[in-house]
């Protein structure tokens, strides 16, 4: 190996070295931004698992879409709360600034709003179940 060839294998060694530590620092740099926003949104995230606006929630939906044909399905994503109804999903995130309704048809996001765990929880069940059976029968 010339001398050449060996000082542009070294360079090369140097730059996957620099590029590898450049990726791992952005790497530690986005998992704590990510580690942070979930501390800030574990209030939301309590009160969203163990406050009775969720067991509501959770029993209204299942009566109404019950009483609309209508099979709802619940799901736990880490802190989020996940209903899904045909193609349609409800999706309850918690933030550092409280909760967030999220309304998804498919994986289009239909629109976003802030969610009160005191309100009703009847009104939010009633409001994304009338928009999932219009939607589906225009359809």
């Amino acid at each position: 190996m010339s001398f050449l060839d060996s000082l542009e294998s070294n360079l090369k060694s140097l730059e996957t070295a620099e590029e590898a530590h450049e990726d791992g620092a952005r790497q530690r740099r986005i998992r704590a931004e990510e580690l942070e926003r979930s501390r800030a949104a574990a209030p939301s995230a309590e009160e969203l698992k163990s406050g009775p606006f969720t067991a509501e929630l959770l029993k209204h939906a299942s009566r109404i879409g019950f009483t609309m044909r209508t099979k709802v399905h619940f799901a736990w994503l880490g802190t989020t709360l996940r209903l899904e109804a045909r193609e349609h999903r409800l999706e309850l995130r918690p933030t550092a600034d409280g909760v967030v309704a999220v309304y998804l048809r498919g994986n289009d996001e239909i629109r976003r709003e802030p969610l009160d765990l005191k309100s009703n929880p009847e009104e939010l069940v009633r409001t994304w179940l009338s928009s999932t059976t219009i939607v589906s029968e225009s359809t």
